[in-house]
């Protein structure tokens, strides 16, 4: 394929761990049927269950997709992970292992002339007020430092209650609320220049269109990969979602 027909590829919410196997063989068909002819692959967060620090690189299944990711990388197409809220401790190590380019949220990027705006998306989720609490509270530096300090097996045994209590208050919580806020959308499509806007976290799969201030903006969310995977991929002539 010509370089200048390749695709740019997005996927978020992988979720993958070695509880669900099926899906690690989804993620290598993946990589290898569709990524190496990608001109790049964008993974917009949570492409594991969670992560608590770059030790998790040194399991096996974890290992597993670094390297795969890594190999993918050595091909010449460029991997670029943004963190999302469940492995936002992914560190230079697991990335370097893995080369992966590690980038900020928000990111805007060109794809064929157009601007896209890059995100997790658990921003845009405000009227989920106790989530973003909790978000700025974990994502403070000094949090992060102190709790990288403590023993690695602590450190699990942590993850694995925070994700059990996360589970356990998505069910309790309004659907909509999880969802991001028309609000907190239409504000960031106008500061970032009303671009396309790509983003993940709340899995619910769709395109939407926003008209703001006279602009019409592309909303793609990416679908999560829980039972099936997907996958967008945008070129000259746009975007279109590709079910695995």
């Amino acid at each position: 394929m010509d370089a200048a027909q390749k695709p740019f590829l997005f996927v978020a919410d992988l979720h993958l761990s070695a509880e669900r196997p099926a899906l690690y063989e989804t993620f290598l068909r993946f990589l290898d049927e569709h990524a190496r002819n990608a001109a790049a692959l964008y993974i917009l967060g949570d492409l594991f269950e969670y992560w608590v620090g770059d030790e998790d690189a040194d399991d096996a299944f974890n290992g597993g997709v670094i390297d795969a990711l890594g190999a993918l990388a050595r091909t010449g197409v460029p991997v670029y992970l943004m963190h999302g809220n469940r492995d936002f401790l992914i560190g230079r190590r697991a990335a370097e292992r893995g080369g992966l380019q590690l980038i900020a949220d928000p990111t805007v990027i060109d794809v064929y002339g157009t601007r896209t705006l890059l995100m997790h998306g658990d921003t845009l989720c405000t009227d989920d007020v106790a989530y973003q609490r909790a978000r700025a509270r974990w994502r403070r530096p000094f949090i992060l430092r102190a709790f990288l300090t403590l023993p690695f097996a602590l450190r699990r045994r942590i993850g694995l209650k925070l994700r059990a209590k996360s589970e356990r208050t998505k069910k309790q919580t309004p659907p909509e609320i999880m969802d991001v806020n028309a609000q907190a959308v239409e504000s960031v499509l106008r500061s970032f220049g009303y671009p396309r806007l790509i983003h993940g976290h709340t899995h619910r799969p769709a395109r939407h269109l926003h008209h703001i201030d006279g602009y019409t903006c592309e909303r793609w969310v990416l679908g999560d990969w829980y039972r099936r995977g997907s996958f967008l991929a945008c070129d000259a002539a746009g975007c279109r979602v590709v079910e695995l």
